[in-house]
This record gives C-alpha cells, structure tokens and sequence, in this order.
C-alpha cells in the first residue's frame, strides 16, 4: 500500500504538547521561513505521529525530515495542487482531514496559508535553529539613531527591530526607578534611602556604571544569584518522598553563593558542579561542587525496591541537566524516541551513562540523617590539621608496634609454647541458652553442648549485655551454628538497625545462601568493609564461626575461621573511615538501642530452622590458636601461629597495642564530628548501563556506552567518555544549547521573560525567538568573554533596553504586544516570593544580613508539617534566624514554606529554571496577615516613630519614599493622610486590639511609642506594602 493509501487509513492522531512559538507581531513579507512559520505548525500538529520517534510513529512516515517527506511523496515541492499533505490539511472530510477530529487540533487559515505558500517556494526546511552552532561572528546592525538610544550592542538589535516594525522605544525610566529596578535584579533588595540619595546627586553618566558595580560588589548579589540556581538544581533541605529526611546540603548552597560572588566563569561553574571531583587535584570546593548531581528527591519508604529507585536518581540527574543547561526535555525519550526532537532512546540511555557510575544506594537510611555515600569532608576550624595530626599519630604507633613484632621474631622461640598449651581466652560477654525459656518464635533445643537456640526467622535473641562494637577497636566474635536450610543472607548476628537500608549500621555476620559473610558497616556501600568466605557451610551440621577484627579500618584486619582453621576471603568493599557504632549526635535513631542480637533483623531474613549455640564475644582479636582452641580444632601450629602468640605474650608488643588502639580511637572520634556532604565519586570499574524498556528498572535490555545525541553535537574524539568528557562537552563552543541557555535564562532574570519564553525546551516545541541575533550575539559574546556572568550582567543593566520605562510610547502596544516580546518598554513584573519577603524584613530594619550557614525556621502556620504525614515537627528559629534573607528558609519538599509556595517558589522536587507566576486573593491576605510582614510594618512604624520629627506629613512622605524608592504625589499623600486618620480613631477606641496589633512578632517593642499610636501607623504602613509599587518590579 502506497503512503497515500496508508494515511487514508490510518489518521493522524497529533495529541502532543501545545505550541507556544510567538507569532502575533512577527514580520514576513512574501518570504516564509521552515523554521520560524512552519515548523512549529509541524511539531505541534504532526510530530507526534509522524515525527523522530519510531515508537508509534503512524503510516511509517516521518514530516520531520524532508528527505523522508519527499520519498514517502506527501509534500508536493513546488506544486501545491499535488501535495497529499495539503490537501489533507485542507480537506473538509472528517476521515480525511489533518490532524483528524480526534486529535482535537484545528488549524488556522493562517497556518494554512503558510503551508501552501511553503509547498509553493518549494518546501525548503531549515535545521532547528537551537542546533545550528553559534555564530563565529554576529554582525551588530545599524539602525538610523538620531536619538542616541543605543548604548550597546543589545540596543542595536532591538532598535533594528523595532524599526522594522514601525515603533518607537519607550522614554527612559526615571532614575529612581532604574536603582529600584536593578537593585532587585542584582541583589533581590530594594536600595535603601541613602542609596536613592547619592545615585541622584550624580549627574554624571557614569553614576549607572558605579551603582552596578557596588551592587555587583555586594555580598546580597551572590544570595539573588543564588536563588534561581537552587531552583534548577532543586535544592531542598529535605528527601522528599514519604519520611522527607534532612539532606544536610546546605554547604552547597553555601559554595554557589560563594561561586557568584567570586564571579567564578559559567563554564568553569557547570564543569564543577557535573564533574568537579574528577578535575586533577581537586579541590574541597570542586569536589563539593558536584553535590548538585544528588539533590534529587530520595526514599527510604518500606517495601521500596533499591534499584527502581537508583534508576530513578539517574534518570533525575539526566532531567536537570537537559532542562538546567541545554534546555531540553531529554526526560521525553526515556521511554521511546523524543517525538519532536532528535534525541533517541539509544541516546538518552547513553546520556544517562555519565551519571550512572557511582557508588551509591537506591534508599537513604530510615534510622540516621548521616550523608548518603558517596560523601565528602567538610572540615571546620582547626579540625582538618587535628585530623591529620591524629592520623600521623596512628602511622607512628602502627610503625612502632611493627617495630615491637620485629623484635619479638628476630629473637630465640624455640621455647614458644605448643597446641597444648594455648588456653582460649576469657569472653567478655557469652551465652550458652542453657536456661532459655521459648520467646516470640525462638525456643530451645538440643545445642551443640548442652542447650541452643532455635530461630524461626522473626523473632532476634538480644544479647543486652554484649560490649558494643567499634571501628577503631578490636574485637571477635565466635559461635556454633547449625542451619536448617540456605537462603539468601540469613542473619546469625549483628549489631545494627536494618537490611534494605543503606545504612545498616554496625556488624553483621550473616550466611548468605550458606556462604559467610562478614560486614562492618558506616553507611552502605560507599564507607564500609565487607568480605565473603569461598564456599558454604554444610546444612544440618554443626560449623563454628570466628570472626575477629583488628581495629585498624582495613578488610584485611578481618578474619574469619571455620572450625578452627582461617579460610580465605573475598574483599567485595574495603573503605571504612568513619565509625560503625550509633551516635546520637548523627541524627540515629534510639542510638543507645542498638545491641547485638541473633538469629533475626528488622527488613531482613532470619536464620529461619537454623541453630545456635556457644556464643562468645571477645575484646581483642583472636590469634590462629585461640580461634582453634575455642573451637576445639586440631591444628598443626605453623610458625607464623605462635609468633602471633608470642606477640600476644609480649609486653613491648602488648604496651605498643595499647598505645594504637588509644591513637586510632582519638582519630575515630574527631572524625566522627566532622560534617559530610554527599558528592559524585566514580566508581574505578564502570557500571553497565542498560536501555530500559518503557524506562522499566527490571526490563534492561541493550548495554550502551556513553555517548551525546549526535545531531546536536557528538561528543569530540579528544574528550574522555566519562563524566568529565561530559561536562567539558557542555562548555565547548560548538555546543549550540548551552552558552544559549545560560544567557537567556539571565536575560529573563533581569526582564521577566527570556529571549525565548520556553526557558525550559529549546527544542521543536519551544519558541522560535523573536530576536533571534540577539540571542546569537549575547551567547557569541557571553563564550568570547570567558563565560564572564558579571560583565553580561552589566552589559544588560545598563542597555538601553533595559532603562526603558514600563509604561510604553504608544499605549496600543499594551494589545500588540501584550508579553512585551519586541521590548519596546522595560520589564514590570511581581517580586518574587523572597524579593517580597526580604524586602520588607529590609526596610523594617529586621533582616540579619549574614551569608551562609545552616537553614533557618522563619514563622509558618502550626501543623503543617504534621499534616504532610512526615512525622516531623516544626520548631520555629529563635533570635536572629527568624529575619534571615529568605534563601536561608528551611525546604521541606512534602510540606515548603507555605509564604513562599504562596507566591509561586515550586516545591524543589524536580529542576525548574522559570517559576511561573500568579495572581491570586490569597497572596494580598499573605502580605495582610503573615505575622512577618505584619510584624515588619510594626518594626519600620516604630523607627518611623522614633527617628523623625513628630510630622505625619514627612513621616508619610518617608515612609512611601522608602518603600517605593519615590516621592508620593499630592493625591497619594492625601490617601496616606485620611487613612492614618481612619486608624488612628479605630485604635482611640480600641486600645486593646492595638495593644494585640503591635505585639505581633518576636522582635522587640519599645516602650516609648504608645500602642495605639504605633498600631495606627502599621496599619498605614501595611496597606503601603500591599500598593502594587511595593509589589511589583517596574
């Protein structure tokens, strides 16, 4: 059947996303263009089905490319009146017509004269413009100027185009207003009244220069910076998910602070945090860098399957960096080929390759708020030089008992004692069950030597009285053990919480389809030793286990016997450096709780039929004869057997184990107060990684290698495969995406709205530009700069276009162009819901301007968290954490501060790099009745009070000035002037309820300003925070 034939069947059921490309004001002439007029009429309206994904792509044609459009012989190049495609856009008949009625899309006349004059001009297509390279060179046009309105190259483009277009730029904003503008553009703050002061008696031009570089000097520019970059990176305080745990990544957002501040290059910005640990020598920021590849949601929930879950951090960690760097929804092509971008699922899963190579586990833990592994050291003070002082001091005592040995066997043994005389040592804690009385689903039996304890594989047997186990200490553990059946790691002891859990802390000595295993765990996998016996022990027989451990934090200070005799072992994870115990002060859970127990483990399988008996517990490691007197071996002694008693006898040997053992358990304690943070650590042999079917986790199929999606730009030859080749891939200029992306999205920082609207999809479905050498220029310029944020920033501030008034030449323009796409105006806009909150704790004269540091509990409505079924509560900041700038608000992603949910933050559960933005009744009633803003209005009425002259008009004028960063006008103060008088005789009468008023907030309140004096102007101030000048930027 030919493709005429098939579509006349078949239908073209084109269900995907809505267009969003611009199109109201766009000039065209008679030229029409494949990219800016038809292909968005082609990915809205036929891509789904006929585009570069194969996965239901119907008829087997595809309209995406114009080779297979031309072979499948739909288009028609030339002749209108034979192209299929055409007559089936036009046709009136229902089971004819694209996109068919079930598809619930129409086309417009327009969009249907646009095809037919394409088809007409021959059909031509353009590749996507987002995926053509940047420009070497962008020529800057030249439009008549008589005015002098160009500044820079930005003014050159747009007047280019406002020409074109028949308009005129809108008059300069008013100073004051530019200051207000840019001041929250580049700080998130308004400018104070001094500010205003000494911006407006300069004259000269050069005043704008000097107000952008004091504000770029301003520590306040790293915390504005700050904001949109925890928005893409979804930083969070929390797991998200159903416990929502403490993450502890606040040293993160710490270092992105810093990295603006600095003015670290964008390019150097991106390459450390996606690879930073990888770059030679490393440094602690770079390594800390790289935490923004973990900040993806996390669980613990019970029942979760811990490799559905890594999957789905990977598959996390591959959406943010489509969406926050190359502007692509790359999360499309999990399942199937990208229906309207050429991304395929072979490249997708290649992509996800350079994230899929470190050693980590698919839950966090449910019973400690340690770092998921990997982790890196944040050292504090003096604790670094401490650290490695103790770590010396351990080398030097491990150098002199080693001397000590050395000097043991170089002298006579031929005295050393034999088998015979070899007595097992005294056990600090043992357990015979020979008075056991049956509990839970254990009871006794008939033991190896009298009496033992039979498991059902429920029910532990807790040993209360057993010493706990450390890492920096040496201990044994010895047993008889008889199992009725092999099943995967079945539990015979452990001291420790959870299996399942990625951190099952503590020891664990468990059979594992009868194979032992040994654990000695911080925080699985990444800081822990684990080693595995070669072969099983026998079912129904009775086998001794001794385990002992050196203390020195190697796998090869874990032994293990069998019966006596050592056994050879398995190293599967040897990096343990922090302890194996609980401590409450990591966050576990009941850490004093945790004691040895047999036979069972919460989440894990019991040692079900199996029995025990004889177990003993020793502080120290046993030597080869110990091990083999206890289990009442015969053994042939070897030499090295009794020189490892002799060391045992040795008092030098014995003062000089002392001497270590107090030196590592310095060193385990101090590392055990220093903070972690989770990063990226590849592992050292690469983890396959499949193509999953339908994104499935159980359903892998392909093994692919890394790779980037060949028709945007394949990954250069001299780059490694890895995660670094990745990053270094990002910031090559031939990259088309990403110098774009970065530019526009601080284009939209400053005007509300990017070059191109769809900040997050460069692709098929977002917006073709309506300034499209701009961008070019802005992103040639931003790469040509040194990737330089600062002098981008200062090259848009002080445009033209951007000292444009909000309120444009020609008011018709409010109708033409009601987005402001041309930028015949400057930007107006909300604050956001930090900008709003910060300002007003700044003009009160409330806000704790201090960087960094721990997240803080701002006021929040009671029950909240209670409510969002995490089973935390929330215990408000006290002091000066409760007037932080809003970037420092503690985020919890089941329950986010409800001001700023309000105002339209996003819940930091997935990447956003735009917010969007609402207007709603319940953002006035925030501002009313937040006690912050409420209690701000008390806080600036009681220093309006108190620190001028006793004059309601200058006091009204001050306050309107500082809020707004202007002069009220005769009508406002009149405004201003009635309402104080209304509020002023409500509180004469009502002293009361003004007493309530100005006690709102934790703050204090003079007692030199009488209460219904001083509620009668919060309320005047209130309603002023709520004017829409106080609101919006303009």
């Amino acid at each position: 059947m030919t493709v005429t034939g098939r579509l006349l069947r078949v239908g073209l059921a084109c269900v995907g996303l809505c267009s969003v490309g611009w199109r109201a004001t766009e000039l065209r002439g008679d030229e029409v263009r494949f990219n800016r007029d038809i292909r968005p009429i082609l990915s809205d309206n036929c891509f789904a089905c006929h585009g570069p994904s194969s996965a239901g792509r119907q008829a087997d044609l595809r309209l995406d490319q114009r080779e297979a459009a031309v072979e499948a012989g739909v288009l028609g190049p030339g002749d209108p009146q034979t192209s299929e495609l055409l007559r089936r856009v036009l046709s009136e008949d229902p089971a004819e017509v694209m996109p068919p009625p079930e598809a619930k899309k129409t086309l417009t006349a327009e969009q249907k004269d646009l095809l037919q004059r394409w088809i007409a001009a021959g059909s031509e297509y353009e590749a996507h413009w987002a995926f053509l390279p940047v420009p070497r060179a962008i020529d800057v046009p030249a439009p008549d100027d008589s005015r002098g309105w160009i500044r820079n190259p930005i003014d050159a483009f747009v007047l280019d185009r406002l020409s074109r277009e028949g308009l005129q730029p809108a008059p300069m904003a008013e100073k004051e207003q530019w200051l207000r503008r840019v001041s929250f553009d580049v700080t998130g703050l308004p400018p104070t009244l001094a500010e205003l002061d000494a911006f407006l008696a300069d004259d000269a031009e050069a005043a704008f220069d000097t107000a952008i570089s004091r504000l770029l000097a301003s520590p306040a520019h790293g915390e504005r910076m700050a904001r949109d970059w925890l928005d893409a990176a979804r930083y969070a305080d929390t797991f998200g998910y159903q416990a929502d745990r403490d993450t502890h990544t606040w040293p993160w957002r710490d270092w992105v602070i810093r990295a603006f501040n600095e003015n670290l290059p964008y390019d150097e910005f991106i390459v450390w945090q996606v690879a930073g640990d990888m770059l030679e020598n490393a440094t602690r920021d770079q390594q800390l860098a790289t935490a923004f590849n973990r900040l993806h949601r996390q669980t613990n929930e019970g029942g979760s399957i811990e490799e559905e879950f890594r999957a789905e951090y990977v598959a996390d960690r591959v959406r943010t960096m489509g969406s926050a760097f190359l502007g692509l929804t790359l999360e499309c092509a999990r399942c199937h080929d990208h229906k309207y971008d050429p991304i395929t699922q072979h490249e997708y899963y290649a992509l996800s390759a350079f994230f899929n190579n470190i050693d980590e586990h698919g839950l966090y833990s449910h019973f400690t708020e340690t770092a998921p592994t990997p982790t890196l050291r944040l050292y504090e003070g003096d604790q670094e030089a401490r650290h490695h002082e103790l770590q010396q001091q351990v080398r030097e005592k491990t150098a002199a008992l080693d001397a000590a040995r050395d000097r043991v066997r170089s002298r006579d043994r031929s005295t050393e004692p034999s088998m015979d005389g070899v007595e097992p040592p005294a056990a600090v804690a043992a357990y015979a069950f020979d008075d056991l009385q049956p509990s839970g689903d254990y009871r006794p039996v008939e033991g190896r030597r009298g009496q033992g304890i039979q498991f059902g594989g429920d029910d532990a047997y807790i040993c209360a009285d057993a010493p706990a186990f450390s890492r920096a200490a040496p201990f044994s553990l010895a047993l008889w053990a008889k199992p009725g059946l092999h099943q995967p790691r079945q539990i015979l002891a452990h001291r420790s919480r959870a299996a399942e859990d990625s951190a099952f802390r503590g020891f664990s000595l468990v059979l594992d389809d009868g194979i032992p295993v040994v654990s000695l765990v911080h925080f699985w996998p990444g800081n822990a030793i684990r080693v595995r016996a070669e072969s099983a022990v026998p079912i129904g027989e009775w086998t001794h286990l001794a385990v002992t451990y050196d203390g020195g934090s190697r796998a090869a200070g874990v032994r293990l016997y069998i019966n006596g005799r050592e056994t050879p072992l398995h190293v599967e994870r040897d990096a343990l450096t922090r302890d194996i115990q609980h401590r409450a002060e990591w966050g576990d859970y009941d850490a004093a709780s945790v004691q040895l127990s047999l036979g069972a483990r919460f989440r894990d399988v019991g040692f079900k039929e199996g029995v025990l008996d004889d177990v003993q517990v020793f502080d120290r490691a046993l030597t080869p004869l110990e091990a083999a007197a206890i289990a009442s071996a015969n053994v042939e002694p070897t030499d090295a057997m009794r020189l490892e008693q002799a060391w045992l006898a040795d008092a030098d040997c014995r003062a000089a184990t002392a001497e270590l053992q107090a030196a590592r358990a310095a060193e385990n304690d101090l590392i055990s107060q220093v903070r972690q943070i989770m990063v990226m650590h590849e592992l050292e042999e690469r983890r396959p990684t499949h193509i999953l079917a339908r994104g499935a986790y159980d359903a892998p199929g392909e093994i692919v290698q890394p790779i980037t999606p060949q028709d945007i730009f394949p990954l250069p030859d001299d780059l490694p495969r890895n995660r670094l080749g990745f990053a270094k891939w990002l910031v090559d200029e031939r990259n088309p995406l990403t110098a774009r992306v970065a530019v526009n999205r601080l284009w939209t920082q400053f005007f509300g709205r990017g070059l191109v609207a769809t900040s997050q999809d460069f692709g098929s479905q977002g917006e073709t530009p309506p300034h499209p050498e701009l961008l070019d220029w802005l992103a040639r310029d931003f790469m040509d700069s040194g990737w330089d944020v600062q002098r981008l920033i200062r090259l848009i501030a002080l445009s033209s276009t951007y000292r444009q008034s909000s309120t444009p030449s020609d008011p018709s323009l409010y109708a033409r162009d009601p987005a402001n796409r041309l930028l015949a105006r400057g930007p107006r806009h909300r604050l956001s819901a930090e900008e709003l909150r910060d300002s007003a704790l700044s003009v009160s004269g409330l806000m704790k301007p201090r960087l960094g540091g721990p997240s803080v509990f701002p006021y929040q409505p009671a029950g909240l968290w209670e409510e969002s079924g995490t089973n935390q509560t929330y215990r408000q900041s006290q002091g000066d954490d409760l007037y932080r700038r809003s970037l420092y608000t503690f985020w919890r992603r089941t329950s986010p501060p409800p001001t700023m949910i309000t105002f339209d933050a996003p819940s930091r559960e997935y990447c956003v790099v735009e917010r969007e933005r609402t207007a709603t009744p319940l953002q006035a009633l925030t501002l009313l009745n937040d006690p912050q803003f409420v209690e701000a209005a008390r806080a600036m009425a009681e220093n309006l009070l108190q620190a001028t002259e006793a004059d309601d008009g200058k006091r009204l004028a001050a306050a309107f000035r500082t809020l707004t960063s202007r002069a009220p006008s005769d009508a406002e103060r009149q405004v201003l002037s009635d309402l104080l008088r209304t509020q002023r005789s409500w509180f004469e009468v009502h002293p009361e309820a003004a007493a309530d008023y100005v006690a709102v907030g934790e703050s204090p309140r003079s007692g030199n300003v009488d209460a219904r004096e001083h509620a009668a102007w919060t309320a005047v101030l209130q309603a002023l925070m709520n004017y829409d000048e106080c609101v919006t930027k303009r």
